[in-house]
């Protein structure tokens, strides 16, 4: 029977692990393409068997196929491809959640009856999800260039030591290297009670720098990433900006540290991305605040958080981004949300279950890691809109502060936050003047919305980042945003490095 072989190739395929072979050689990939039609079939007979038990009812099945290579020096500390597939089972009835993951197709009946128990054990109210269209697709985030499962585990290897030597060609006084490279295509199939059906599909890369430099008991870190969803290509070309990172390293060796302070700083794309994302994107999600009503009540729409030429977007509409894709984990179409329109608070990022307690829109903003985990409010592509002011005129006026750019670490609490600066120079009488090492902004994500004193007329896409919520660390996301200027920024001690981004 069809239904046999098919339970035998998902048993083979979900433990599938080799080193050193090509894709191309996975026989079991292609067999498990060409059988998609009766997953189809197969989740649809179990839905129609299921779903009057409960109030919704969606399943998840999930192919994805990865590549790790990480460098230690030139020592291989991981060399891989592999392929998994699993899928998970969620459930609500009466406003309780049930979730069950697998990686056996044959498990699937028995994951859906766990689910549907504790679904009725903790549901006691009622089930209120947001409406959407019901759907029936199938898309794949198109590739630019080639596609690197095309390129073989070998050359992957063999650029990873391209870069370390570029790393060690820095500076004499590297004394460590780190070089990683990921890629990873995920194909999902979505199937609710509703109706909805779809199939999706995508590419992700990334890859990792990181040369640390001594002089005696001095040691310094210099750290690059890149990100694409586009094509192999990007990952390529990269020799300029990974030998900046060694060269950063070294040179903080002999600068002197930043006199600690308020300052008016000035701070490049890359910082906006990451301040905007962490500090701001955090408290936008709508899980966040609406079972906290202090914070509901401090992030409440219609209330003023910076000044009226800031607008703060989020979303996974804009094309081409680590964040980008055609519909949420719950089958929600991608949107573009506006945050923040002339510095008041708009709009907020929503699940259909966060949406339907506030009686808001959904806004497509509901993704998992993967099938392992249940889909959480999550940010995209999050970025703040470019202005008018020439970048060189952000320095006017300022007698001393601080021009920081990029970021090695950092962390947030709350409304707080502290980010480590990859490099910064003092500004003095309106220019930048020297160099300085240890540079930490730290304070309130409301204020400091507040103090933003002009917004540059620049714009950086930053496809590097990786974020982590609940447990689920990695997630792709695109940060973007143009140079500020920003009053009272408290800078001065050290921030515990981080590696959510």
């Amino acid at each position: 029977m069809i239904i046999s072989s098919l339970l035998a190739l998902f048993h083979a395929a979900a433990s599938h692990k080799v080193v050193g072979s090509s894709y191309a050689e996975n026989r079991n990939l292609h067999e498990l393409s060409s059988c998609m039609d009766e997953y189809k079939n197969q989740v649809s007979d179990l839905i129609a068997r299921y779903k009057h038990r409960v109030d919704y009812l969606a399943i998840r099945l999930e192919k994805s196929q990865g590549c790790q290579v990480r460098l230690r020096g030139d020592v291989p500390e991981a060399l891989s491809e592999g392929l998994a597939i699993g899928g998970q089972v969620r459930v609500c009835h009466k406003g309780g959640w049930g979730f069950a993951s697998f990686n056996r197709l044959v498990d699937l009946a028995e994951r859906l009856e766990d689910a549907i128990a504790a679904a009725r054990l903790t549901g006691d109210d009622t089930t209120v999800l947001a409406p959407i269209d019901i759907v029936q697709t199938s898309c794949t985030l198109p590739l630019s260039g080639t596609d690197p499962r095309t390129i073989s585990l070998a050359d992957k290897k063999a650029l990873c030591h391209h870069y370390t030597d570029i790393l060690r060609s820095a500076d004499s006084a590297i004394a460590s290297t780190s070089v990683r490279y990921g890629d990873s295509f995920q194909q999902i199939l979505l199937a609710t009670s509703e109706g909805t059906f779809i199939e999706q599909s995508w590419m992700d890369m990334e890859m990792r720098f990181s040369a640390t430099a001594r002089k005696g008991d001095t040691v310094q870190t210099g750290r690059e990433t890149v990100g694409s969803r586009s094509a192999y290509e990007d990952v390529l070309g990269l020799e300029d900006k990974v030998k900046a990172g060694g060269i950063r390293a070294a040179t903080a060796l002999t600068l002197p540290p930043a006199k600690g302070g308020t300052y008016t700083v000035v701070i490049d794309p890359i910082l906006s991305g990451l301040f905007v994302h962490e500090a701001f994107g955090h408290l936008s999600e709508a899980d966040m605040v609406y079972e906290n009503p202090d914070l509901l009540e401090t992030m409440s729409l219609g209330r003023r958080f910076g000044p009226e030429n800031l607008q703060i977007f989020d979303g996974a509409a804009p094309e081409g981004h680590r964040g980008s894709y055609f519909y949420d984990d719950e089958g929600t179409p991608a949107t573009t949300t506006q945050l923040i329109k002339d510095g008041v608070l708009t709009g907020r990022l929503h699940s259909r279950e966060t949406a339907g307690e506030l009686d808001e829109t959904p806004t497509g903003n509901a993704r998992c890691l993967n099938y392992h985990y249940s889909p959480m409010v999550r940010m995209t592509n999050t970025w703040i809109e470019r202005g008018h002011t020439p970048v060189d005129d952000l320095f006017s006026g300022i007698d001393e502060g601080l021009y920081a750019r990029n970021w090695i670490g950092g962390e947030t609490n709350g409304e707080l936050f502290t980010f480590t600066a990859g490099e910064a120079w003092m500004i003095r009488n309106g220019r930048i003047a020297e160099p300085v090492q240890d540079v930490t902004l730290s304070g309130n994500v409301f204020s400091t919305l507040a103090n933003i004193e002009a917004i540059g007329d620049d714009f950086y896409w930053d496809e590097s980042g990786g974020c982590g919520k609940g447990g689920q660390s990695g997630l792709a996301v695109g940060c973007g945003g143009p140079s500020l200027r920003i009053k009272e920024v408290v800078v001065g001690g050290e921030a515990d490095e981080w590696d959510d981004e």
